[in-house]
């Protein structure tokens, strides 16, 4: 995992991907059709969401690997590099990604609480596996936004995309308090069974 690959703006990625760019700014993919390839370093110059569906190697994000398997939400902010390492092994991608540009959502409602959804930093401490009804969600949004990409732009299209990106992230919020859930109820029931006397 060597190689770095730099995506800084969402043609690059979707010509790295086969898939044709509808909007300068975002991009809904279907992974599948990209061509074969092994690990390797990528830098993203923008915001993306990825739905894997396929295991190819654990996920190195950051300093850490992660637990990165079908099934799996992964979150990355601009200026981030996350690899896979597949052992030298070629893959076939599969899944979905969302890709979005800073400069879609500025000035929307998304562009001033984009900070708030933690699960785009480094210091996040896991991806997201989510079950098959969060699936499906997750997956309406990406096919409204894709809806939206192809029709011509027009001056609804930034606030309806820009929207339909917020929808979601607050599902994956959702998501990632339930997936906590357990754990933190567990540790309360471990706290309120000390003997504190």
């Amino acid at each position: 995992m060597e190689d770095m690959r730099r995506f800084e703006t969402i043609n690059d990625y979707n010509v790295f991907n086969n898939h044709d760019t509808l909007h300068p700014l975002v991009s809904v993919l279907d992974l599948s059709k990209a061509s074969p390839r092994s690990g390797s370093k990528m830098y993203f110059g923008f915001y993306a969401v990825m739905l894997k569906d396929v295991v190819c190697g654990d996920l190195v994000y950051g300093r850490h690997t992660y637990d990165y398997q079908e099934g799996t939400l992964v979150f990355m902010a601009p200026g981030q590099v996350a690899g896979m390492n597949s052992n030298g092994e070629v893959y076939q991608p599969k899944g979905y990604a969302l890709v979005f540009d800073a400069d879609l959502v500025h000035g929307t409602s998304l562009g001033r609480h984009i900070q708030e959804y933690s699960f785009f930093g480094y210091q996040s401490n896991e991806a997201l596996h989510i079950s098959k009804q969060e699936r499906k969600i997750v997956m309406e949004c990406f096919s409204k936004i894709k809806y939206e990409l192809g029709h011509a732009i027009d001056k609804h299209s930034k606030k309806l995309v820009a929207s339909n990106i917020e929808l979601l992230l607050n599902y994956c919020t959702r998501f990632m308090i339930a997936s906590l859930l357990p754990v933190i109820l567990y540790i309360r029931e471990y706290w309120n069974g000390l003997n504190w006397y």
